[in-house]
């Protein structure tokens, strides 16, 4: 049995953030019921990458929508809303990301719906949280990532500002989503009242920055500084950093410096003795490692830096790792199906539970796919 099962979750939200959080409660057992316009479904189904599609929907709305079911429901027409309340009224979770002020309009903000249902949990993810001068802005990942600094944390110096290469604000403020509902679920065990919980993308994108705003809180508010060439952390020392060998690259992580140094059989040069200048001297410590590196290949260096403890590691493209051994104990991949019988290649939930990993061979629904297996299951009509 999954943890979450016997808990339903009303999702209205679209895109990738809130629906990120409804699939990993899904994936660890909870009912999802995802309340779309009649038709067209959520605004989500038309987002694509690399213009690829599974059915009607995109594969990305797939990936975020597995395991889920689809009601379809014109929430402006009066029948409509009305069945919305009284699932509403029999549900653990409710989340959307509409603006501020569109679920007052419509009649399902907290405080009327914690009149329906006082034990709901009511999650809501916004751009920038309920108030402020950009309360109402579109809060979209890239757009997220560009205002809170984090475009400036990626590349090397003389790079323009550039952004993660996923969804990195989406993912993670649904993560956080799925924490507060879970801590919300346990408070209720105890006061057997439900509770409002917000999330935002800005909050969350901040929140992941944690280490490097509390270095610029405490450090005289100076701006972090890209390496020159190859760092993979603003803040952190030489030789932290990604280096280029004979063949390949090669990933130094947290090594102290002089062992490195002297296990390539080098002598740290006299003006790096000075642990504060693999600070300082960041750049001009990495052109030196780096004059070195590049003589031997990669697997030389990880024969050499491995045994010794050292975090290092190779750089792998997908096509490499995924045909790596190591990738595949993990059993990372599962298929899941529409209800056309098309198939899709995808990944599982990460969490194991009792050692067990948790596969779920359900694909996203079409849109008003189950209204009427739900009509009937909470007596709607």
């Amino acid at each position: 049995m999954l943890p979450l099962e016997g808990i339903t979750v009303l999702e209205f939200a679209q895109f990738m953030a809130g629906p990120s959080a409804g699939l990993k409660m899904a994936d660890l057992g909870a009912s999802v019921i995802k309340v779309e316009r009649p038709e067209t479904g959520e605004a989500g189904r038309q987002i694509t990458l690399k213009n690829l599609f599974i059915d009607e929907s995109s594969m990305v709305f797939h990936t975020a929508n597995r395991n889920k079911r689809s009601y379809a429901a014109n929430l402006k027409n009066a029948d409509d809303l009305e069945r919305v309340k009284k699932l509403i009224s029999q549900v653990d979770v409710m989340t959307h990301n509409f603006r501020p002020g569109v679920m007052e309009k419509i009649g399902l903000d907290y405080e009327t719906v914690k009149a329906i249902n006082p034990k709901i949990i009511y999650g809501v993810v916004s751009g920038y949280g309920p108030v402020g001068p950009w309360a109402k802005k579109p809060g979209q990942d890239l757009l997220i990532q560009s205002l809170s600094g984090f475009v400036n944390l990626s590349g090397n110096a003389a790079d323009d500002p550039t952004p993660s290469g996923l969804a990195t604000s989406d993912i993670f403020t649904g993560a956080h989503l799925v924490q507060g509902i879970l801590a919300a679920l346990v408070g209720r065990t105890k006061t057997g009242k439900g509770a409002k919980v917000e999330v935002s993308l800005l909050e969350s994108t901040l929140d992941i920055q944690f280490e490097l705003l509390t270095t610029y809180f405490n450090d005289g508010n100076r701006l972090p500084k890209r390496a020159k060439k190859g760092s993979a952390h603003a803040y952190v020392a030489a030789p932290y950093g990604v280096y280029p060998t004979k063949d390949g690259y090669l990933s130094i992580a947290l090594t102290p410096l002089d062992e490195l140094v002297g296990s390539m059989g080098l002598t740290l040069p006299y003006q790096f003795l000075d642990k504060g200048t693999w600070f300082s001297k960041r750049d001009e410590i990495m052109d030196f490692l780096r004059g070195y590196l590049i003589k031997e290949t990669t697997q030389y260096w990880l024969d050499l830096f491995e045994p010794l403890d050292f975090r290092v590691a190779p750089i792998y493209d997908y096509k490499t790792l995924l045909n790596h051994e190591a990738y595949k104990v993990l059993k990372m991949d599962q298929e899941v199906e529409t209800s056309d019988g098309l198939t899709m290649k995808t990944t599982r939930c990460p969490i194991r539970i009792d050692g067990h990993r948790i596969f779920n061979r359900k694909s996203a629904p079409k849109p008003g796919e189950d209204n009427s297996v739900i009509d009937q299951e909470f007596n709607l009509n």
